[in-house]
C-alpha cells in the first residue's frame, strides 16, 4: 500500500486515531499518516482499546477497519457519529456489502488502497 503521496503536508497536523487489527497495517497506517504530516494520537488493535481510547476525544478524525477480529467497529463509529468526529472505514468489506448495514453510508475506503487514496478520502472527510 505505501507509495508517496506526492504532498508530504497533506495531513499538516491532523490527529488522527487509527483502529486497525492487522499489526502490519496498523504500522503502515501510522507510517503513510505521519509521511503526510499527521500526528497519530492513538493506535488501537480491538475495540475495547479503541472504545476506551475514544473516551478523550483528543484527536480530529479516525481511520476505522470495520471487522476487528470478531467484532465490528460499530460501537464506536456510532459514538463518533454523536460527538461529531469524522472518520473513514477503512476495510475489506465492500460497499455493498450488507454487513457494514448502518455504515453503509459512511466514508468507506477499501482495502488495499493507495497512501494517495487513503489521504484524500480523509482530507474529503475533514473538508465536510
Amino acid at each position: 500500500m505505501r507509495k508517496p503521496t506526492g504532498d508530504h503536508t497533506d495531513l499538516n497536523g491532523v490527529r488522527v486515531l487509527l483502529v486497525e487489527d492487522d499489526p502490519v497495517l496498523l504500522m503502515d497506517l501510522e507510517l503513510i499518516l505521519a509521511e503526510a504530516g499527521a500526528v497519530v494520537v492513538g493506535l488501537c488493535q480491538t475495540l475495547d482499546d479503541a472504545l476506551l481510547r475514544s473516551d478523550t476525544v483528543d484527536f480530529t478524525v479516525a481511520v476505522l477497519d470495520y471487522q476487528l477480529g470478531a467484532e465490528t467497529v460499530s460501537p464506536l463509529a456510532r459514538r463518533l457519529l454523536r460527538y461529531g468526529v469524522p472518520f473513514i472505514l477503512y476495510t475489506g468489506q465492500a460497499r455493498g456489502d450488507g454487513s457494514i448495514g448502518e455504515l453503509s453510508q459512511c466514508p468507506i475506503v477499501e482495502k488495499p488502497a493507495t497512501s494517495h487514496t487513503l489521504i484524500s478520502a480523509l482530507r474529503a472527510v475533514l473538508a465536510q
